[in-house]
């Protein structure tokens, strides 16, 4: 497979490094006046990140309404009522504090405040957005790479699913990177992130194209996490280690790896979701379950692709001893690889089976019908 004809397209100003939040109500002031600041469920006040943040948005003349509380696993109704918040106090900037799932969250209200649409039929891509709100991200926790990209994934209660939309009005204007702000990320949540930005690299990688030196670009990328994981699980507080694990989850889903590709694949992507919406279970540890169970599907049937994966990442292109090694590795940051390590037993496989078929998941270059779903189960 050859290089893909592509388009790199990124907006997103980057503001990488300690200290960096301290320009962040200049910044703000460049795009309104009236700030929608979004996080999540309290960590950001009790570990002082909101009084920084507010304390800066006020020391820039800026007003501020706020809306908290957004889920780990972000729903589509917190979506819309902040959307219906943001319009009724005419705000004309969002200030997303938070991880993965505030700025997702984020993204869609900076597209819901500016269209009678309801933010769900954007997550289903029945409609498209024409204009945006500015959005700004304060990160604080390395993981998804959202706040670099113009992704977004919600989920919805009512219907059962958990999808994602890609749409360009949905990258923010500036994202601050400061990893002072990542070091109380407890132990498990910071592996789960490590997880996951490997799990992006690893999409991109079977993605629909081969360009050589993105392939080593993205495995270098993964290389590097396994490298820093253990450095920074035994010393969560240093900035050093965060600040390795902070870039590479970024460069690993701003579109970098995916120069030369047509796609990613995503199909795993689409497995895990439905473990977090039927369990609650963290993102990245759905990942660390599902992504070698997917490699043991298509060891006889892309061999050559998981080989070169091993001989770039491992040094070796035994297909058993690869998925083993990238196993070990997860166990050995404590993520789950089965279900029964997150406390899922075997007699639930069968409803995870059902959501997965009910919702037809699958990949974007190798497609998985009923019969692969089922297998992959298994090997979970």
């Amino acid at each position: 497979m050859a290089i893909q004809n592509f388009v790199a397209y990124n907006p997103v100003r980057l503001h990488f490094g300690e200290g960096v939040v301290q320009t962040l109500g200049e910044t703000i002031k460049q795009y309104g006046k009236h700030v929608l600041l979004l996080y999540g469920k309290g960590s950001v006040k009790k570990y002082g990140y909101y009084d920084e943040v507010t304390g800066i948005l006020k020391n820039a003349g800026l007003q501020i309404t706020e809306f908290g509380g957004i889920q780990p696993n972000p729903l589509v109704d917190d979506v819309r009522r902040a959307i219906a918040l943001g319009k009724e106090k005419k705000v004309d900037v969002i200030l997303a504090l938070g991880g993965g799932s505030v700025i997702d969250s984020a993204k869609i209200v900076s597209v819901g405040l500016v269209h009678d649409i309801d933010p769900w039929q954007f997550m289903l891509w029945q409609a498209f957005p024409e204009q945006s709100v500015p959005l700004v991200t304060v990160l604080t926790l390395a993981a998804t790479g959202t706040e670099m990209n113009a992704a977004a994934v919600l989920q919805n209660t009512e219907t059962g699913k958990k999808v994602g939309f890609v749409h360009p009005e949905l990258f923010p204007k500036d994202s601050f990177l400061d990893p002072a702000y990542t070091v109380t990320v407890p132990k498990d949540y910071t592996a789960y992130g490590i997880a996951d930005l490997i799990a992006h690299a690893l999409e991109a990688f079977f993605g629909k194209g081969e360009p050589s030196v993105i392939d080593r670009i993205t495995v270098d990328i993964i290389k590097d996490a396994m490298e820093q994981a253990p450095l920074l699980l035994n010393d969560l507080k240093n900035t050093a280690w965060r600040a390795n694990i902070m870039l590479d989850a970024t460069l690993a889903l701003n579109g970098l790896t995916n120069y030369g590709r047509s796609s990613g694949d995503w199909g795993v992507h689409a497995l895990g979701h439905e473990l977090s919406l039927l369990y609650g279970m963290p993102h990245g540890a759905t990942l660390s379950i599902v992504y070698p169970a997917w490699l043991k599907l298509q060891a006889g049937r892309i061999p050559k692709r998981i080989q070169k994966l091993g001989d770039l990442l491992f040094g070796l292109t035994d297909i058993e001893t690869v998925i083993q090694k990238l196993e070990v590795f997860f166990k050995s940051i404590d993520c789950p690889v089965r279900l029964a390590d997150a406390g899922i037993d075997e007699s639930k496989k069968e409803e995870i089976l059902h959501q997965m078929n009910k919702n037809q998941d699958s990949g974007m270059v190798y497609l998985l019908n009923d019969a692969d779903r089922k297998q992959i189960v298994e090997y979970m």
